[in-house]
């Protein structure tokens, strides 16, 4: 039906089709000769590690040691390092594209793909004792792992670097030598099937002994030479010295076909071919010296000529076969492109391709292709947007998404996006598949390793214009591969000001978000480029990320400095608590005397937790009013107050605080005075009192003149020193004293100071006495609580207070006291009449 697209490298291994696809041929230096080398190539279009293959006889230039060359899969040369440990046994790639190098005493080192070594571990004491003669390194659930095999024939496992090692069983009749093992993953476990003879030995960990399985051939062969599990580790191939090929499932309980290659000499290579459709594996490819051989489950083959050398690589869906002039991979092909494209295909999709292509050719024949489809136009749409996602040939794609695009106009109510996102991961694939990038990924292993995993190995290679794309037209984050950015221009450019610069220009873009440039600057000071990393934090708005790193730095000034200026006293307190552990008192001192509100917190911290601490700053800032109170509150604390004083009042009186130092001198005074006065007359009681109680005390025990002397001294006022007297007549009960008192000269006071204090002593007879002196509107106030309610009537009618005679008609003894009661009546009739 439709024209031949991309089937001329289309083969038959019946049942089913597979394909040759041509990826972008290798640029390989003019001194490399893969024929002597060792090539192990990373699958998911990683990088190739190569090394001088040490059974081939090469004349050597330059140094004879080993080296590890590192290659993408265009021929560019990545990086290399030169082997300096001992006998290289295997080497092999991890999932996260890092070189994994096995040496005879078990030492595994891991490298990066541009040859920096990252980590070294062992395998174990025993293999490192007995040395190894071959080593594995495969992928488990638990990461990448590697087996090696010891020259006393056992074996050791480890499923990555930060397991323990596990050694497998014993391996039965142990004195034959095996001629060939390969690891195999199921779920949790690994274990190992070893080839011996005409006999398969599985290791299983946690049994004593391997169990053997034989017999699996049907014709006579004398041993099994190569092993070949698939890549989802459910099929097993066996090969044998006579070219018989064996396969069947990885648990040998199933057997799909026995096959006679025909060939007696040793194949270089046999992996299984993946299917891109499903999880499954329908064939092997083995290869020769100058020959590929493809054997299928149903026993056909399909073989083709090649070049001398060639180096086989499973994939997910396929296998890529890297040669010195090609990089091809082998799939079984999809049903959907064999669907449009086989010849004479009657499929819906093969219908719709043709009428697509009439209809650009404004021919008729268009509508009558349609009309062959129209009622599975929808599988037809269907089938072309999942063909084109298997297709390397952007032409290709082109037709099919054109084709699916035309035939989607006549689906009403078609939801578009699986059109769109086929579009853009096609977009992505074709740039990854570009000799520059070199990342010959299929649309299938994309979708397996997803989108992020994709971008970081750009984001590695440094492929960061390419990388920010990407994420952009897949509609993914950017900033994070911005920030790998701006670590590599740290490393890597030695000019500040310019990678401040750039770092700024890119940083600034609106649609770049969640970027924090004290990552960067992190960065740049673990390269020891501390004035970059302080241009960077000056951009950094937020202050509760960039101090951490100031302090880090020891940027104390700057710290605080940010610290104070975002008010958070948390952070200031955080900054204070650091420049405490790493600054002399002095230089801390002077650092924080100019940010007023570090300061202040610095001074609370040191109340609550050193109060020493307080005196160096105040005697820092000369803060002679400061350091008064610090020795006053130190005085309290000890009862050294007395001791204590004069030091108190010079630092007030140098701190200018006149009022302060009086009352200091004052204080120094009278505390003398009470102590020679308590021991003039023999008390302790006047011992640490104030002024006015001192007074009292000398009252109270009839020292009148010398309390008169302390009033003059000391400047207490004359009423103060009036209201102690009466106190303390009253309460000794001196009645006469008291009168004479009130009658010496006119009360400071007036008189009901002396009314109050007899009526609290319950003496109104002596209160009657001063009544009469106290102002009029008290008078009737006081003859009322003095109970003198005759006198309080009189009072109240000279006073002609109307309201008060009503207050004292309601009163209870006035009411049952019939005389006073009629008077305060007539008093009140009078004052109302008037």
């Amino acid at each position: 039906m439709p024209i031949m697209y991309n089937t001329g490298e289309w083969f038959k291994v019946r049942p089913d089709y597979y394909r040759k696809v041509e990826l972008a041929t290798p640029d390989w230096p003019l001194d490399l000769d893969l024929e002597y080398m060792v090539v192990e190539a990373a699958p998911y279009g990683g990088p190739l590690a190569t090394t001088r293959d040490p059974t081939k006889l090469v004349p050597v230039k330059g140094n004879a040691r080993p080296m590890i060359r590192i290659f993408d899969t265009a021929g560019t040369e990545t990086g290399h390092l030169l082997w300096n440990h001992g006998k290289l046994i295997a080497m092999g790639w991890s999932d996260t594209e890092e070189l994994i190098c096995v040496q005879e005493n078990a030492t595994v080192f891991v490298y990066d793909m541009f040859g920096r070594e990252k980590e070294s571990y062992s395998i174990g004491d025993e293999a490192s004792v007995t040395k190894i003669v071959e080593a594995k390194v495969f992928q488990s659930s638990a990461g990448t792992g590697v087996a090696v095999m010891t020259t006393s024939g056992r074996i050791f496992l480890k499923q990555n670097s930060s397991k323990t090692e596990r050694k497998l069983p014993d391996i039965p009749n142990s004195s034959q030598n095996c001629n060939c093992w390969e690891i195999v993953t199921e779920g949790r476990n690994s274990y190992c099937l070893l080839g011996r003879d005409r006999e398969v030995i599985k290791l299983f960990p946690g049994e004593t002994v391997g169990t053997i399985t034989a017999n699996l051939f049907e014709k006579p062969h004398d041993r099994i030479i190569k092993i070949s599990v698939s890549y989802n580790h459910q099929h097993l191939a066996l090969y044998t010295n006579t070219g018989l090929l064996w396969l069947g499932s990885v648990d040998m309980r199933q057997k799909y076909c026995e096959f006679d290659t025909g060939r007696k000499d040793m194949p270089l290579q046999m992996e299984w071919i993946m299917n891109a459709d499903n999880s499954e594996a329908d064939a092997v490819v083995i290869s020769y010296p100058s020959y590929l051989l493809i054997v299928n489950r149903n026993a056909d083959r399909s073989d083709f000529p090649y070049d001398p050398v060639m180096f086989l690589v499973a994939e997910m869906d396929g296998v890529r076969i890297i040669t010195q002039n090609s990089h091809e991979i082998i799939q079984r092909l999809p049903k959907c492109v064999e669907n449009i494209f086989a010849v004479n295909s009657q499929e819906p999709a093969s219908y719709l391709f043709e009428a697509q292509k009439k209809f650009e050719e404004k021919s008729y024949k268009s509508d009558e292709y349609l009309s062959m489809c129209r009622e599975k136009i929808e599988l037809a749409v269907t089938e072309c947007i999942e063909a084109a996602s298997f297709e390397f040939c952007p032409e290709t794609q082109k037709s099919l998404l054109r084709t699916a695009n035309f035939g989607k106009g006549f689906i009403r109510g078609h939801n578009p996006d699986e059109y769109m996102r086929i579009m853009r991961i096609l977009r992505v694939l074709n740039t990854l598949r570009h000799e520059r990038i070199a990342m010959p990924l299929t649309f299938k292993q994309f979708s397996h390793l997803n989108p992020e995993v994709i971008l970081s190995r750009l984001v590695f290679r440094k492929h960061y214009a390419i990388a920010i794309q990407v994420a952009k037209h897949l509609n993914l984050p950017e900033s994070w591969i911005l920030e790998h950015w701006a670590y590599h221009k740290v490393i890597n450019d030695p000019n500040d000001t310019e990678v401040a610069r750039k770092i700024t220009e890119k940083f600034k873009n609106p649609s770049v978000e969640g970027i924090s440039f004290c990552n960067i600057a992190a960065k740049a000071h673990q390269a020891g480029r501390d004035d970059l990393a302080i241009k960077l934090l000056e951009l950094e708005p937020r202050a509760s990320l960039h101090v951490p790193l100031l302090l880090k730095m020891r940027k104390f000034d700057r710290a605080v400095g940010s610290a104070t200026q975002s008010g958070d006293t948390e952070l200031i307190t955080q900054v204070l608590l650091e420049m405490k552990m790493h600054m002399m008192l002095s230089n801390l001192h002077m650092t924080i005397r100019d940010h007023p509100l570090a300061l202040n917190m610095y001074k609370k911290i040191m109340r609550e937790s050193n109060r020493a601490g307080l005196y160096g700053i105040y005697n820092t800032e000369d803060d002679q009013k400061s350091i008064a109170e610090y020795h006053f509150e130190n005085a309290i604390e000890t009862e050294g107050l007395e001791s204590n004083l004069s030091m108190i009042g010079n630092a007030y009186a140098q701190g200018r605080c006149t009022l302060e130092a009086e009352l200091c001198a004052d204080t120094s005074r009278l505390l003398k005075l009470q102590k020679t006065l308590s021991t003039k007359y023999n008390v302790n009681s006047l011992n640490g009192l104030s002024i006015h109680d001192t007074i009292l005390e000398l009252l109270q025990i009839g020292e009148l003149k010398e309390a008169e002397r302390i009033r003059n001294d000391f400047k207490v006022p004359e009423r103060r020193f009036w209201w102690l007297r009466v106190i303390t007549l009253s309460g000794q009960h001196k009645w006469e004293e008291l009168e004479k008192l009130a009658k010496s000269k006119k009360s400071p006071i007036g008189y009901d100071p002396f009314v109050e204090v007899c009526l609290q002593q319950d003496n109104a007879s002596e209160a009657r006495k001063y009544i009469p002196r106290c102002r009029d509107n008290r008078k009737g106030l006081w003859y009322m609580r003095a109970k003198l309610f005759n006198e309080a009537i009189d009072s109240a009618f000279e006073q002609r207070d109307v309201h008060s005679l009503y207050d004292l008609q309601k009163n209870q003894a006035i009411v049952e006291n019939g005389t006073l009661l009629g008077k305060v009546c007539n008093f009140i009739a009078a004052l109302e009449g008037k």
